[in-house]
């Protein structure tokens, strides 16, 4: 095959393919409005999965091949181009012809090692048509399928042999009235119509009106949907790009290089066939409360859990070291007072991670050896940081690391994005498996679903992160938005006086936040809170877990506002955040079971001079299930509430 790079100028992929799109979709006459016709004056060809008032639609439309989506008999996606373009230049998808169709429906249930909840319901129907494109005779599929909370399709190549796929052509057609939330990298979420994504990226990156994923639309009426992607596989990481001249439209990105720049561009990726392309799911929520809820189905589109034992993965909370022997074993006290399960030293433990990539040996501060020792005798887990330069061996590292009785990893610097990068990321979780080691990737990784095949993959970042000190905006935002595509690792800095948010807003994130590995009191000492009369937040990080038997989002709207309950046996936590705005919500309390409940409430006080300055109050009351409990709110800030049965 030729190669791709020859094949187009040095602007930017995204603008050429997003173009191509557009002329598709004006050429058959459906920009704006469904073809009524395909070629002969027949009608279009269709095929639609169903459930749930959920559906999605395959169509041909004079052998193109387009797709839509519908919630409640409202449109969340109108009728979007869908195709492949293969390193030699043939485009899968404009001129094809179906050669089979079937269909099927599936309903099961299953156990995640942790999660938003104990049990994950799986239930779907599916179609699938079987095409074969006129010109070359290429044989493939594309299937779709239906939820309850969304929708899913990709593609699958059938003939045996090799590929080359240079493009991916899935659009995406937002009604008008549409609000996209685009952020990329470490950058704040902007709120603009799909069509005016900003232009961004640097010289060695991906450049143009480009946003990472998940990508979370307000569609008009009411409905919410973010697009993820799950069960990424030999295959680049997707972004989604703005359609010259289309407001409401936006395109397939397919990385060519990593997030942040290093490693060698790949403008093409080649794969054993047959072979099924990353699942492009949209969840839905009729409200954004619901939005929450329906995040499961991106672990639904991945593949069950590879490891036959999972007992020593255990979620936890993290407290973070200086980088000394002393403060090792002062976080371990820390850790066992705290009901913290694990300690980390970060970046420095084995020196400057950009000049010495050699993360075998502590730097002379820290005995490492002790440290680990006393904290295995006291039942903690020590976590070591590693730099990206370190892994020249993940193998021999992973293995030193476990004889050292080291139970996780943080691994930094993580450049994700192309093909070559998938394939490394699955293998240091595969590997870090291996040897009974949890995973915590860091920077700008974005998640596809892999915590539930290798659940020793416990957290990602992928996210501004609260050590950033974003505004309360951004921090009511993340529920809505990175959070659905999967766990995220969003450090919460509680008591810190660079906070743009009250002291209760930091506490209710244990609750809001889907984060089965948590770190807590970022940048502080154990000697900050030896006064614990200063501190009444304390108990409830103490108490609070960081995973469930269920959960339930109370109320929401993006980027303003959100409370979420979550239960870990017959107790309920609940966390609520507002923006800057000061709010009261009225939370009905019925999903709590019979009889009476102790609320032990952490509220803002009186706002101070600026919010990290507004006191946590503490009270009790008696609730029932009958109860609705006015959650007050001051400017950016929020409650948290234990509901422990009397």
């Amino acid at each position: 095959m030729s190669n791709p790079a020859e094949q187009r100028p040095t602007s930017r992929r995204v603008v050429l393919k997003g173009a191509a799109a557009g002329a598709g979709l004006a050429a058959t006459g459906i920009a704006t409005a469904p073809s009524a016709h395909a070629a002969g004056g027949g009608r279009p060809e269709s095929v639609t999965a169903r459930l749930g008032g959920t559906s999605v639609t395959l169509s041909l439309a004079g052998g193109a091949l387009r797709w839509s989506a519908r919630r409640g008999g409202r449109t969340v996606i109108g009728t979007s181009a869908l195709g492949l373009r293969l390193g030699d230049g043939t485009v899968l998808g404009n001129d094809v012809r179906p050669t089979g169709h079937r269909h099927r429906t599936h309903r099961s249930t299953w156990a995640p090692v942790y999660g938003r909840n104990a049990t994950v319901t799986d239930q779907y129907q599916e179609q699938r048509w079987d095409l074969r494109d006129r010109a070359t005779g290429i044989r493939f599929a594309v299937e779709v399928r239906a939820y309850k909370t969304g929708v899913a399709l990709r593609y699958v190549l059938l003939d045996r042999g090799a590929a080359t796929i240079a493009d991916e052509l899935t659009t995406f057609v937002f009604p008008d009235g549409t609000t996209v939330y685009s952020a990329r990298d470490e950058n704040a979420y902007e709120a603009v119509v799909p069509g005016a994504v900003p232009v961004s990226g640097a010289a060695g990156t991906d450049n143009g009106p480009l946003t990472d994923l998940p990508l979370t639309a307000t569609l008009p009426g009411g409905l919410i949907a973010c697009v993820c992607e799950a069960s990424r596989v030999n295959y680049p990481r997707l972004m989604l790009g703005s359609v010259p001249g289309e407001t409401n439209a936006l395109s397939a990105f397919l990385m060519e290089h990593t997030a942040r720049g290093t490693g060698p561009v790949e403008t093409a990726t080649t794969v054993t066939t047959p072979f099924a392309t990353p699942w492009r799911a949209v969840v839905i929520g009729a409200t954004h409360a619901e939005l929450v809820d329906n995040a499961e189905l991106v672990l639904n589109l991945a593949p069950p859990s590879a490891l036959a034992d999972t007992s020593w993965i255990r979620p936890g909370k993290v407290f973070r070291c200086e980088l000394t022997t002393a403060a090792g074993l002062q976080g371990v006290d820390f850790a066992v007072a705290r009901g913290v399960r694990y300690v980390e030293y970060d970046a420095g433990w084995y020196g400057p991670e950009f000049s010495t990539p050699d993360a075998t040996k502590p730097i002379a501060a820290i005995d490492l050896p002790s440290v680990i020792s006393y904290a295995t005798s006291k039942g903690i887990g020590v976590f070591l940081y590693v730099n990206r330069l370190a892994l020249t061996d993940a193998d021999s590292l992973f293995g030193l690391y476990k004889s050292w009785g080291v139970r996780g990893i943080k691994l930094g610097f993580i450049n994700d994005g192309t093909r070559t990068m998938t394939d490394q990321i699955i293998d240091w979780a595969k590997t870090a498996a291996e040897y009974e080691l949890l995973i915590d990737m860091h920077d700008d990784v974005r998640p596809f679903g892999y915590e539930r095949t290798y659940p020793n993959w416990i957290s990602l970042e992928g996210v501004r992160g609260n050590e950033q000190f974003p505004t309360a905006t951004h921090n009511v935002t993340l529920p809505f938005a990175r959070n659905i595509g999967g766990p995220m690792d969003y450090t919460i800095c509680y008591g810190q006086s660079r906070d743009k948010t009250t002291n209760a807003h930091q506490m209710a994130m244990a609750a809001v936040y889907y984060q089965p590995l948590n770190f807590l009191f970022w940048y502080d000492k154990p000697s900050k809170y030896n006064n614990p009369a200063n501190w009444p937040g304390l108990p409830w990080f103490n108490a609070v877990p960081v995973t469930w038997d269920e959960s339930r989002t109370l109320a929401g709207a993006i980027g303003e506002y959100v409370a979420v309950a979550r239960r870990d046996g017959a107790t309920w936590y609940l966390g609520a955040m507002t923006n800057e705005t000061s709010r009261t919500l009225s939370l009905p309390l019925s999903f709590l079971g019979g009889g009476s409940y102790t609320a032990t409430v952490y509220a803002d006080g009186t706002p101070g001079a600026n919010p990290y300055q507004t006191p946590v109050v503490v009270g009790t009351r008696t609730v029932t299930r009958d109860d609705t409990l006015d959650v007050a709110m001051a400017p950016a800030g929020g409650q948290a509430i234990v509901l422990r049965p009397s």
